[in-house]
């Protein structure tokens, strides 16, 4: 077998070739697949909600893939611009008083809506920086999502110990949906510049996908 690097087999050109097909057309699928699955779930829960003669999938004879996902944008669209004004707010806070004075509902709905509040809020910055921690022991690090500094009797109990500690979410690889929620000393956490996205690309891929990084410029004296 001739050592020259320009003599390529067939055999070895064709499963190259098989690779670099594989590397352009995996993620179209995948990516497409997801985002048709997705339209279809959201389909399949609003769609038997709307009346017949406001469904224009009645009168065309064909699915529209994706008028129940415009729906529903649509209709949270409009409540939240309701829930604006002073008889939306009215009603919200009318709703709310119920569900809160219902014993077994009141605990789901308001954790579910602090969730929702901590996250979507514009001025937050829950996970929306990441960092390292030294984990599972010293030497060895780990990613983790940041979330906020400590609060209630959580920081109660830390500033009685001297500590100022924070919350940080640590994703498993690849499934970076479950995880640990852990309180690390503030000074143990390593900011990194990279994006919650681009950590999540380094997670989902096992390490093999690391996001561009630039050198921070030096500061001028």
């Amino acid at each position: 077998m001739s050592d020259n690097p320009d003599k390529i087999s067939f055999g070895t050109r064709l499963r190259n070739s098989f690779l670099t097909g594989l590397i352009i057309c995996a993620p179209l699928v995948i990516t497409s697949w997801l985002i048709w699955t997705f339209i279809h779930w959201a389909d399949s829960w609003v769609k038997p909600y709307i009346p017949l003669h406001y469904n224009p999938e009645e009168y065309l004879q064909f699915a529209i893939p994706g008028l129940g996902l415009l729906i529903a944008v649509i209709f949270i669209t409009l409540i939240g611009l309701l829930g604006s004004n002073l008889i939306g707010q009215w009603v919200v806070t009318f709703t709310e008083s119920v569900l809160n004075r219902t014993p077994l509902v009141r605990p789901i709905y308001k954790g579910v809506k602090q969730i929702f509040e901590t996250v979507l809020k514009e001025n937050s910055s829950s996970y929306r920086k990441v960092g390292l921690i030294e984990f599972p022991g010293p030497g060895t690090y780990a990613m983790v999502f940041i979330a906020d500094e400590a609060k209630g009797e959580l920081a109660a109990r830390f500033n009685e110990m001297g500590q100022e500690m924070v919350a940080v979410f640590l994703p498993p690889t690849p499934v970076p949906t479950a995880g640990f929620l852990l309180f690390v000393p503030k000074d143990k956490i390593i900011p990194l510049d990279m994006t919650p996205e681009d950590a999540a690309k380094l997670l989902l891929s096992g390490g093999l996908v690391t996001p561009d990084f630039k050198e921070r410029a030096e500061p001028v004296a």
